[in-house]
């Protein structure tokens, strides 16, 4: 398999492309970039549905309330909107589909990620363990600051405070690993760190391990300090990995749309803000050549 890269744009127009297959067309464009093809969207409202398409015609009223989109025709491009939430781009070598997700916290605890393997499963008997996957531009999470109600979200849903990630992880490892509980009854308290009970995933393998949440003391009203934060990149790497994606096949681009002025970001720029289609795309069959014939 070719190594998995992201190729960074010249200028502000530019795209951020992902080289992840000769026969696909990956990118995350730039705010003032045009997209270089018509792109299929849904009309996303942070949920948990995936639609298939079949046409790039496809149009958003067409997709009302669906959040992930996914094809098998070659020249039809989907996308998945964002400014600030997580977009997820999958590629099956093997059966040729793609699929773009908007992943949001909301989406996240959904695992809706998953549920589109599922459905790629179901409908074109997808492999997990062949899917190459791109998480694109998204809030990271020095940026991603929030209540104790999202923080509860994450851990009712099973993702752990602390991720170690040479850990191997199984299909059904979401429901080993979800007994993750507070020490307060009433829920996250600040200032209290946060325990896990009950994991089948409570020791490190290395020294690498990665906070799913963090308790950073108070919150600091108007700024980013202190208060709990989620890397919500790295709980959407966790959920592909858990549905059977190799890790080894996860590309995580790494920037953080809130502090990059190139993307756009809902919550430093507001909800009205524009968005952007991390798109992919199954490259069409070249035509063949008409055959000559022999004198």
């Amino acid at each position: 398999m070719t190594e998995l890269r992201q190729i960074f744009p010249d200028g502000p127009e530019g795209l951020l492309r992902y080289d992840i297959a000769p026969e696909v067309t990956a990118f995350s464009p730039l705010r003032d970039a045009a997209l270089p093809m018509r792109v299929v969207q849904a009309h996303q409202v942070h949920g948990d549905r995936v639609a298939v398409v079949t046409s790039a015609g496809t149009t958003r009223e067409e997709l009302e309330g669906y959040d992930a989109l996914v094809t098998n025709v070659p020249g039809v491009a989907v996308g998945a909107r964002t400014a600030d939430c997580i977009p997820v781009l999958m590629y099956d070598p093997v059966r040729r589909v793609v699929a773009a997700v908007h992943s949001g916290w909301k989406g996240t605890v959904l695992k809706i990620a998953a549920k589109t393997l599922a459905v790629m499963a179901s409908k074109y008997a997808t492999r997990a363990a062949d899917i190459i996957a791109v998480i694109g531009p998204g809030i990271g999470p020095d940026s991603f600051q929030v209540g104790p109600e999202v923080a509860e979200a994450f851990l009712a849903a099973g993702f752990p405070e602390t991720w170690y990630p040479s850990k191997k992880h199984s299909a059904d490892d979401s429901e080993k690993t979800g007994t993750v509980t507070c020490s307060h009854s009433s829920g996250l308290v600040h200032n209290s760190p946060l325990e896990i009970t009950g994991s089948t995933d409570s020791s490190p393998i290395d020294n690498h391990t990665i906070r799913l949440i963090t308790d950073r003391g108070p919150r600091i009203p108007g700024s980013m300090s202190g208060g709990l934060h989620i890397d919500l990149p790295q709980a959407v790497r966790l959920t592909l990995i858990r549905a059977g994606v190799h890790d080894a096949n996860i590309l995580i681009s790494g920037i953080d749309t809130y502090t990059h002025p190139g993307f756009f970001s809902a919550r430093r720029e507001g909800p009205s803000c524009g968005r952007t289609v991390n798109t992919i795309m199954l490259n069409p069959c070249p035509s063949p050549e008409p055959s000559k014939k022999l004198p």
